[in-house]
């Protein structure tokens, strides 16, 4: 598999760059001068220790034992134990692409120069990534606050010999001292405060919304593309999606959605044969498309700002400031605290559902028999059943869409025995969004699917230039239906097409 080549240390992080590089292996650089804040701040640690102040995290206890001062022999054996005892999570294993993500959210958060993590450490992070040796991450058990401590445990627990890894191309769970020591790469011992700063930070809630941004993005567009099929075969009309009326109400979202329906349905025969029809208007699920799903935009975009943000920010705590004349301080703060992910990764949950929602209700529209479409999409119905069963599959996503809609950010569970009393529940709001996201996906697969197989009964009329291009690469994979088949089979394949293929993605971005 190709890899994706970045440099960390001299610039930010930005989603075009990860979409580029989504579930790929990488080739990672760190630059120099990443590397010299790096050391700076590993100075900053070393002239802590050696004034012996009272420095939480440092030379003390965590969270309620924040009190109890830890002699200068056991500050190693204090920040090995840290990683031992947080790694506590349950649960299914985290995909091994978002894990990938919080190894290099991590190494690009050490390299900003803040946190105290030696440079051979922060190397080592780099030579995972660069061998594609991705540690196993269980996906239950962060709070979203104090960091995502015990997933982030997890993922650094091969540094000290423990833990479980995966090779690369290997779904195998392997012990990660065996694995490294293949690849001759043996643990280390942590130094002053870098346990902490392991374990200390939003890598894993932002690595999950990250993925969710970069996919939903895609999604976006693809919505917009499958609506213009289900818009030709329901022979719809274009003039909700008229520049004036969304100049009357400005939404950013809506006058993108509407823009792209207006390109995709350029040069539609469907659309001229029933100008003039008596029709008055179109179900909502139509008509208001540009508002629906532009709404859904303006979210996104407000998700991506403050993710964009987040991934490009010291989440650590004590965060450590200094000078080259030997000043050095730790500021304990918040910084590691998920309420910005938890709330738009809830918000943009509720969204995701919206979305799928009304892709359904089209779904239901196309097998209603409306407009000269045979009921259930097949001539031949009773002896088959048609397309009846995929908006079944559609209505049970959306149910669950909904049902996990339902925010985690306004719950909170006191920790550490109340020295943790306001935590976000991030965590719990980004692995929620990931399962809406992916029932959303396919809900808009079985769209496209069905859209297909009602736009080929206006056939010999050319439908718009969108909905004809993406018919076209639709039916590459999944053929016309006149007869039952395994119709889960095609939602599979549509499914593929909708999350892998390039061609769609280029016709979705008017690429014709």
């Amino acid at each position: 598999m190709a890899r994706f080549a970045i440099t960390l240390g001299d610039a930010p992080l930005d989603l075009d760059m990860l979409d580029a590089c989504l579930s790929q292996p990488l080739n990672v650089n760190l630059a120099d001068a990443g590397l010299a804040r790096a050391e700076r701040a590993r100075g900053w640690v070393d002239r802590l220790v050696e004034r012996g102040d009272a420095v939480y995290g440092i030379n003390t206890g965590f969270g309620h034992l924040k009190n109890k001062r830890i002699s200068s022999d056991q500050l190693e054996q204090l920040q090995e134990n840290l990683l031992i005892s947080h790694a506590c999570g349950v649960g299914a294993q985290t995909p091994r692409d978002v894990v990938r993500w919080m190894l290099l959210f991590k190494t690009h958060m050490l390299l900003l120069g803040h946190s105290g993590v030696r440079v051979e450490v922060i190397r080592r992070l780099a030579e995972w990534l660069n061998a594609d040796l991705i540690p196993v991450v269980p996906s239950r058990g962060s709070l979203g606050a104090s960091g995502d401590l015990a997933p982030l445990a997890h993922m650094c627990l091969p540094l000290i010999g423990r833990g479980s890894m995966q090779a690369p191309g290997s779904d195998a769970i392997r012990p990660a001292a065996e694995l490294l020591r293949e690849h001759k790469l043996q643990p280390m011992s942590l130094a002053a405060k870098e346990g902490l700063a392991l374990t200390n930070g939003t890598q894993f809630m932002a690595s999950y919304a990250a993925h969710i941004a970069v996919r939903s993005r895609r999604l976006a567009d693809l919505a917009d593309l499958s609506t213009c099929m289900s818009l030709e075969a329901l022979r719809g009309s274009v003039g909700p999606a008229d520049q004036r009326l969304h100049e009357l109400r400005p939404h950013p979202g809506a006058q993108t959605v509407a823009a792209n329906i207006r390109a995709h349905m350029a040069d539609s025969e469907v659309l001229a044969s029933h100008e003039h029809c008596d029709k008055v208007q179109d179900p909502y699920s139509l008509r208001c498309a540009p508002q629906v799903h532009g709404a859904f935009r303006d979210a996104l975009d407000h998700f991506t700002q403050v993710l964009s943000r987040e991934i490009n920010s010291v989440t650590d705590n004590p965060i450590l400031f200094g000078d080259d004349a030997g000043s050095a301080q730790a500021i304990s703060g918040g910084n590691f605290h998920g309420e910005p992910l938890a709330l738009i990764l809830d918000y943009l949950a509720m969204a995701l559902t919206d979305l799928a929602s009304i892709a359904e209700r089209r779904i239901y529209l196309l097998l209603s028999g409306s407009d000269g479409l045979p009921t259930l999409l097949m001539r031949d119905t009773g002896v088959n059943s048609g397309f009846m069963l995929p908006q079944y599959t559609a209505a049970a996503l959306v149910n669950e869409c909904k049902v996990l809609a339902s925010p985690a950010c306004t719950d909170s569970i006191p920790t550490s025995l109340g020295q943790e009393d306001h935590v976000s529940m991030g965590a719990t709001s980004a692995l929620k969004c990931y399962e809406i996201l992916d029932r959303s996906e396919t809900v808009a697969a079985i769209e496209l699917m069905c859209a297909a197989q009602a736009m080929d009964y206006r056939d010999p009329l050319e439908p718009g230039i969108g909905p004809r291009r993406a018919r076209e690469v639709v039916r590459k994979e999944i053929p016309h239906a006149e007869h039952d088949r395994q119709f889960g089979e095609d939602i599979e394949r549509a499914l593929k097409l909708l999350r892998g293929s390039e061609e769609l993605r280029r016709v979705a971005r008017h690429e014709y």
